[in-house]
Formats: C-alpha cells, structure tokens, sequence
C-alpha cells in the first residue's frame, strides 16, 4: 500500500470521526438551544398576559367599576389577558394560551384533562412554574404553566357564592359554576402553549449549515494535506528510493540528494549521501 493511499485513508478515518462527533454535539447542543428558544418564547407570551391582568385589574376596572348596571367581562383580568391572545393567536394558530381552571365561570376556560393534572400539580407540591412537552394534532409543543391563586378577597365577591355574586354575572354565565372558590387556593393555571416544530426546524438548517461548512473545510484541508504529503514526503522518499536502487546497482556515480531543508526527508537523505561517499572510498581502497 502507497505511502499517499495510507495518509489518505488516516485523514478519512478522522473525517468520518470528526464528522460523527461533531454532528453528536451540534444536535444535542442545537436541540437544546431550541427548547430554550421554546421556552423563552412561551415565557414572553405569559409575561404579556400577566401584563394585560394587570393593566386591567390596576386601570380598566377603576374606570368601569360602579359605572354600569350591567356585568362587563372585559373588566375581568383573566378575560381580557385571554381575548388580547386571542388576538395574536388568528395570526399565530399554533400558539395558545388559556386560564385553565377547574371550576371556571366561563366554560371556556374549563381545564382539560392534562390542565387538570398541571393544576393538582400546583396544588399538591406549590411550584411557581412548571414547564414540558405534549404532544398534540399540530404536532408537538412545549407548554408552560403557572398558578392561579385567589390572593385578592375581591375576586371572592364573584366566585364566592351564587347569593353574593352579581346578578349580571349570574344572568351571563348561570348559577352552576365559578363558585365555592375561597381564599389564597389555586384555582386554575395559567397555560401557554408554544409548537416546537419552528425552532427545531430552524435547528435542522443550523445543523446542515454547520456540517455543510465542517465538511467544505476539511474536504480542502484534505486535498491541502495531500498535496502537501505528496511534493514533501512521498516524492522526495521515491527519489531517494531510486538514488539507493542506482547505488545498490553499482552505479554509484549518481549525484549527490540535495537537502535544502531541515526536516527529516532532508536528514536521511544528508545520510545516504554520506552513505553513497563512504561507499564510493571504500571501492576506491579495494581497487588500489
């Protein structure tokens, strides 16, 4: 086997490692910087929702409170964060977001069955969030919750009992459910669901880019290297190969290998040089 062939098949031994390697440790590193993008995507949603309850609660209800006969939902935080998203979600179809509570005034808001094991959750270990996937029809998605949790005794004038909450409320959404709610429980969480699909996909082009140049590089490294084993070590050696094959044959009227350089071709050929003049007074005395 050629001294080329066996560099060659070194360098496609370390590419094909390289390549493995790398490829292990840009996708897990991808994969988790798109969980993150994820997360940080659905942490932004629920930050504006918080933002629309609290605009409401600290500067719509102020202003309507005591000014109509009848109930307006709109002054109720936990409806007007849902209907702002709703908003965003005609755009966005594959993002959610939902006050999910297990006894809720609007049955829209109703938890499902995997809501429902989120809020036990709250209940039962007292998390501030909790985050994870699920799959769903869209496709897979990551969600992230936090509590709803009954701090303020206002919110007991309309979920305490059917006898103390608004006739306007009660005339709305009828008398079977939004009460028996009582003082700092956890009712609901709040829920925000964002699709995984678009930063991993954008994790996917990442990852081909990122290989696409890994392999551009070392495929020109290679052909450098190559070349480089080729006019450096393996032509020099075959040279000198065919000095000693002359030598070796009597002719030793060969000239001398020239070493320009330092290197260790150069050293071994400064040895046969010295080699072929050792030989050549050697047959010289023998003549004599």
């Amino acid at each position: 086997m050629k001294l080329v062939l066996k560099f060659n098949l070194v360098f496609a031994a370390v590419f094909v490692l390289g390549t493995a390697v790398a490829w292990q440790v840009s996708r897990a590193i991808l994969a988790r910087n798109s969980r993150e993008e994820t997360l940080d995507n659905a942490r932004l949603i629920m930050e504006a929702a918080s933002a629309a309850r609290t605009y409401t609660e600290d500067e719509i209800v102020p202003l309507l409170t005591n000014k109509a006969d009848d109930f307006l939902p709109a002054t109720v935080p936990a409806f007007a964060a849902t209907e702002q998203f709703n908003q965003l979600h005609v755009r966005f179809p594959d993002f959610a977001y939902k006050e999910a509570t297990l006894n809720p005034t609007n049955l829209r808001d109703r938890a499902m069955d995997w809501e429902g094991d989120i809020i036990e959750r709250f209940r039962q270990y007292h998390e501030a969030e909790i985050f994870g996937e699920r799959d769903t029809p869209s496709g897979r998605s990551q969600y992230l919750a936090r509590p709803i949790q009954i701090r303020d005794p206002a919110c007991l004038q309309c979920h305490s009992t059917v006898e103390a909450a608004p006739r306007a409320l009660v005339r709305r959404y009828g008398p079977a459910n939004g009460f028996g709610w009582k003082l700092n429980d956890i009712v609901g969480a709040q829920v925000v669901s964002v699709p995984t699909a678009h930063a991993e996909q954008r994790a996917a082009r990442a990852l081909v880019t990122f290989l696409t140049a890994f392999t551009s590089i070392f495929v020109a490294a290679f052909a450098l290297l190559s070349v480089m084993v080729s006019l450096l070590v393996v032509r020099p050696i075959t040279r000198l190969a065919r000095a000693a094959d002359e030598v070796s044959l009597g002719r030793i009227e060969v000239a001398d290998f020239p070493t320009p350089n330092a290197d260790e071709v150069s050293l071994l050929a400064h040895s046969f040089n010295r080699m072929k003049k050792s030989l050549v007074h050697a047959i010289k005395m023998l003549e004599q």
